[in-house]
């Protein structure tokens, strides 16, 4: 079950949309901002409603 969801790309700031898998509970992964083709790191955790919750950061956040 794909999710579209709605991030602002820590380099240049643009709003880019990415497909987030609900079925997975816990994940993080990389994904090329579409503007400025930097990797993005995604963290994302599904609550108990089933809703993801998606942490975008840089390659040189903490």
């Amino acid at each position: 079950m794909l999710t579209p969801h709605t991030i602002d790309c820590p380099y240049c700031g643009e709003p880019i949309e990415i497909l987030v898998d609900a079925s997975i509970p816990s994940q993080q992964y990389i994904e090329d901002c579409q503007v400025c083709c930097r990797p993005i790191t995604l963290r994302v955790e599904v609550d108990a409603d089933g809703e993801p919750q998606v942490r975008a950061s840089g390659e040189n956040d903490a």
